[in-house]
This record gives C-alpha cells, sequence and structure tokens, in this order.
C-alpha cells in the first residue's frame, strides 16, 4: 500500500498518520515503534526533562531508520534554548504548541525543518499562518490532553479552518482508525494525529492499568477539566477527576505532581489520567504496527464504499 500527498512529502513517511507528543510518554519506545510502521513517531519536549529527551533523540536513531519529528511545547520549555536544541538534534520536522510560533518558526525553517503548529482555533490557525509556518495541527476539543478552554469539536474546526487556508492540514482529537482518518480527510485534513490510540497501544511505556481502563471506558468516560482557568484538560474520568470536574478552575500542577505513579505504577488515583473521547472507541490493546495497518486498510474501504454508494 502506498499514499502520497502533502504531509507525506513533508514527513517522508509512507502514511499521513502522526502520533501525538504526548509528555514522558512520546519517547523512543514507542515513536520508534510508529516510525518503523511507516508513520511519523514524535518525540516531546513538554515534560522539560531535554537532557534525557536528547538521549531519546539518539535511541530513535538505533532503533529506526526511518523519519521522525520533535514537538516544541513552547510555555513549557521557556528559557531553555529550546530553537538551538532542537535544531542540534538533527530533525526534520517539528510541531509547535503551547505558545506563539513566531518566535522560532524562521530560525528552524532556515535550518531546513518543517515547522507545523497546533491550533485549537479559527483565530490562532491565522496567527500561525502569519508567522509563517508550514502547515497546521487542528486539534477538536474532544481530544485528550491540555485543552482551550472553549473547546471546538473536529467536526466544525476542521472544515472552518480549510475553509480559510490551504497550507498541509493534521486532523488531531477523535481520531482512531480508518474510517475516522477518512472523515477528517472528508472535512479538509490530510494528515491524522493520534494521541488516546497510541497511548494505549502495545509499545506505549504507561502502565497497564491505564490502558485497560481505556479499553473498558465507554464514550462518555472523559471529563473536561479546569474549563474557567488554563490550562483546561480533558481527562479519563476516575475519582480523582470526577471530583475536580465541578470546581470550574484549580491548580493543575498540583493534580499532575504525581505523574510517575499513574504513568508507569498504574495508580490510577495518583494523578490526572489526560485521554480523549475517542476512549469509547478503542477497544483493545494493538501494537502501533497494526493499528497504522488496520487504520490505512479502514480508510481506503472507507474512501471506495462511500465511492461506490454515492458517486454518481
Amino acid at each position: 500500500m502506498t499514499f502520497c500527498n502533502r504531509i507525506t512529502e513533508l514527513t517522508g513517511t509512507a502514511y499521513p498518520i502522526i502520533q501525538a507528543p504526548m509528555g514522558w510518554i512520546a519517547r523512543s519506545q514507542l515513536a520508534a515503534a510508529v516510525s518503523n510502521a511507516g508513520g511519523l513517531g514524535v518525540i516531546e519536549t513538554s515534560s522539560g526533562e531535554l537532557d534525557n529527551i536528547k538521549r531519546e533523540v539518539a535511541l530513535m536513531r538505533e532503533l529506526t531508520d526511518k523519519p521522525f519529528g520533535m514537538n516544541v511545547a513552547l510555555s513549557y520549555v521557556r528559557g531553555s534554548n529550546i530553537i538551538d536544541f532542537v535544531i542540534e538534534q538533527g530533525i526534520k520536522f517539528v510541531t509547535t504548541s503551547s505558545g506563539s510560533p513566531a518566535v522560532c518558526t524562521r530560525d528552524f525553517q532556515d535550518a531546513g525543518i518543517t515547522v507545523f503548529h497546533v491550533v485549537p482555533t479559527l483565530d490562532m490557525a491565522l496567527k500561525a499562518l502569519d508567522a509563517g509556518v508550514d502547515g497546521l495541527v487542528v486539534e477538536g476539543g474532544e481530544g485528550g490532553g491540555f485543552k482551550n478552554p472553549s473547546p471546538v469539536s473536529s467536526m466544525v474546526l476542521l472544515p472552518l479552518i480549510r475553509s480559510r487556508c490551504d497550507v498541509p492540514i493534521i486532523a488531531a482529537g477523535g481520531i482512531s482508525d480508518g474510517a475516522s482518518m477518512a472523515a477528517a480527510f472528508a472535512l479538509g485534513a490530510e494528515g491524522v494525529q493520534m494521541g488516546t490510540r497510541m497511548l494505549s497501544c502495545a509499545e506505549s511505556p504507561v502502565h497497564n492499568n491505564w490502558k485497560q481502563a481505556i479499553v473498558a471506558a465507554s464514550e462518555t468516560d472523559t471529563v473536561f477539566l479546569n474549563q474557567q482557568g488554563r490550562p483546561a484538560l480533558r481527562a479519563l474520568k476516575t475519582e480523582l477527576t470526577a471530583g475536580l470536574e465541578p470546581l470550574g478552575q484549580f491548580n493543575v500542577m498540583e493534580h499532575m505532581a504525581n505523574l510517575g505513579a499513574l504513568y508507569f505504577g498504574g495508580e490510577m488515583e495518583a494523578a490526572i489520567p489526560l485521554s480523549g473521547q475517542v476512549v469509547g472507541r478503542i477497544e483493545n490493546v494493538l501494537s502501533a504496527a497494526d493499528i497504522i495497518e488496520q487504520t490505512m486498510a479502514g480508510f481506503n474501504a472507507s474512501v471506495k464504499n462511500l465511492y461506490q454508494q454515492y458517486a454518481q
């Protein structure tokens, strides 16, 4: 199976499927599995552990000879000379988030790096385009993780932003398989980013308790937290997060201090388990390779079936 569009040309990948840059999770174990399967593995920086991240980039080159990228979470790496740090890693594709891409886009592009910026609204998309980014990751409010306090669903956001720009778009939020990828393409995307689906895959480093909680969850088993503050976030419903939901505003970092116990110890009440509404569509733990293969097969089948049923 081959695929060619602007996203695969810019990333150098076989398929336009990108793994989300989840803090502490999007490291070499997961990212290499995604890249080796034909997608784009992405190394995170939002953890702020830049020395560890540099080691993860080196390890990526031992685990794969395929393309991979990095995310620059601008608000979480202030004062770290992040632009020079990323350029030194020798990668060719970067996504930026949590801040203005104007502070780094030109420098990255001068170093031969393609820059896509993550946007949750049309206004932010237009500002990113003014900054000269090469493309956008359009993030619907149904996705997991840190969010805009006024979430907009992918069904609305994708075609709205596509109507105002012609750069390549990667859709994020609610993507877990070929059918949702085909829907995103119908709305104007040329690639998809998977977070929760990759969080729950076999190569994800998080504890199996979290993966099984995702498999067991329904589509209503997430909560949208801290909507009156910043950052807002979408997470799996647990006793902890159900108690936080009515507060409207709270100190998020107080409840993220014990991340290791959740992520790698499986203590589901130790911190906030960031997850998207797509938990309701994830029924099993699969390898990254199986997820990508099944997604591409499902995408092609969905497009073919629609054509056969409705093309005149």
